[in-house]
């Protein structure tokens, strides 16, 4: 029995739960926090708070003003007797054709100076402005000269205006954006799709400064989050199978892959077949997370250790002896990379000593009886 007088552990798979909940002082920065349905509402309104629709709002619709670089076409009518462009073909300007009393300039850049040049009427400043607009200054132009004109321009590419799509899709590319005002969705099938099953993508929006990402599964099924697209956006599609891990007295002991748009704690549970009955604390469930510091109410954050990333270490403690407890764990979601840990019951461990106890004891009777 001497030999067992040093020894401070019988064996086992993790911290109880007891030391858990007594954080030593020197991690005392690290909270411990007991899961109820007003810390669950708190962490589902902060996944709330990072939807594209409400980072990036909503989008006014485009008016098809003209880029850097845009093609145009460009028709001009004359009422008879035309006296001025039925003779236009013969200028033979690139795209030009003539159709009776009406005339066709297709296919005329805008130029590094934002202007095009239009037979008979010269530079027409058309940069930042609608094709409307252009298309009445220069039907103004032309009325000294031709006989009652009429003008269209119509923007037949606007490459200048368009959002860069790239990552796991098939075909990374620049999308030009069009007065339909394009959506995430538009902009990813423009791009011939993902490569990579829906539940396992990550979709993220580059704006200017602003970059925040959301599951693609998401995106499809709450049509609030496929949001109108911005000149100049970048579309990023990641491949990102989300997972969380499973230690301690549960059936499986393993890391488990799941969906992008994500699982409640219940599911994870179920999912590496439940505790073990004859080991499990009921009240000793416990998920170990770097947190978003803004689900943490302000008395939590003071004090707290901080990633490098703007996280902040917490335990979350399950007590599912309370049956109201398996309510909110229908709730509770899960994140990628959790740690989901379930502690001993405390007569493990005292099993565990009398079961020592008793082998010593036969192996000393053993001995015993065997010397004469």
């Amino acid at each position: 029995m001497a030999s067992l007088t040093g020894c401070n552990s019988l064996g086992a798979s993790g911290p109880t739960a007891r030391a858990i909940r007594e954080v030593r002082p020197e991690n005392a920065r690290v909270k411990v926090i007991e899961v109820n349905d007003t810390v669950v509402r708190t962490i589902l309104a902060t996944q709330a708070d990072h939807s594209f629709a409400r980072i990036f709002g909503v989008a006014q619709e485009r008016h098809g003003l003209i880029g850097p670089g845009a093609t145009l076409d460009i028709s001009v009518w004359e009422s008879p007797p035309a006296v001025l462009f039925p003779s236009a073909s013969a200028l033979l300007l690139p795209g030009a054709s003539s159709t009776g009393t009406g005339t066709s300039f297709q296919g005329q850049v805008v130029n590094a100076e934002g202007v095009v040049t239009v037979p008979f009427v010269g530079r027409v400043r058309a940069l930042g402005r609608s094709p409307e607009d252009v298309a009445t200054e220069i039907a103004a132009r032309l009325s000294s000269k031709a006989h009652d004109p009429q003008v269209s321009v119509r923007i037949a590419d606007n490459q200048a205006d368009g959002v860069i799509v790239a990552g796991d899709v098939q075909s990374s590319r620049r999308i030009p954006l069009t007065t339909k005002n394009e959506r995430l969705l538009d902009v990813l099938t423009g791009a011939g799709g993902v490569r990579q099953p829906v539940d396992k993508v990550l979709i993220q929006v580059t704006r200017g400064t602003t970059v925040a990402s959301r599951p693609l599964g998401a995106i499809i099924r709450d049509p609030g989050e496929n949001i109108s697209l911005f000149n100049d956006d970048v579309v990023t599609a990641l491949y990102q199978p989300f997972s969380f891990q499973a230690m301690g007295a549960v059936a499986a002991n393993t890391e488990v892959n799941f969906e992008g748009t994500g699982i409640t704690l219940a599911q994870a549970l179920a999912r590496v077949g439940g505790l073990q009955d004859s080991r499990a604390d009921v009240k000793g469930v416990f998920v170990f997370r770097l947190e978003d510091s803004q689900a943490l109410p302000q008395d939590l954050r003071d004090g707290s250790l901080v990633t490098a990333e703007g996280k902040i270490p917490v335990v979350y403690r399950i007590d599912m002896s309370n049956p109201a407890t398996f309510f909110v764990m229908q709730k509770f979601p899960m994140h990628d990379k959790d740690i989901l840990y379930v502690s001993n019951a405390p007569l493990v461990d005292l099993q565990k000593f009398v079961g020592l106890v008793s082998q010593i004891a036969f192996s000393v009777g053993g001995i015993a009886n065997s010397v004469p």
